[in-house]
């Protein structure tokens, strides 16, 4: 079993992501989303989805980057 680097929990279907070369462990994928995801530079929701990232900033959809002045 591996232990969840998030929550701490030791669970035998827990599994690894790999992301700029490192490995994560987590037992859910809210675990590995809270972790990894990035955040709305709008809203502050992660973002699990396509979103869109530009001039350096992650949004989660179109109305939030265009909120933030982005062109989309």
């Amino acid at each position: 079993m591996a232990k969840c680097e998030v929550c701490g929990n030791d669970y035998d279907k827990s599994f690894q992501v790999v992301m700029a070369g490192q490995s994560h462990t987590f037992d859910s994928f809210e675990c590995a989303i809270y972790a990894l995801a990035p955040v709305c530079s709008h809203c502050r929701c992660k973002v699990i989805g396509h979103g869109v990232e530009g001039a350096g900033a992650y949004y989660c959809c179109a109305h939030c980057a265009k909120a933030s002045g982005y062109r989309v």
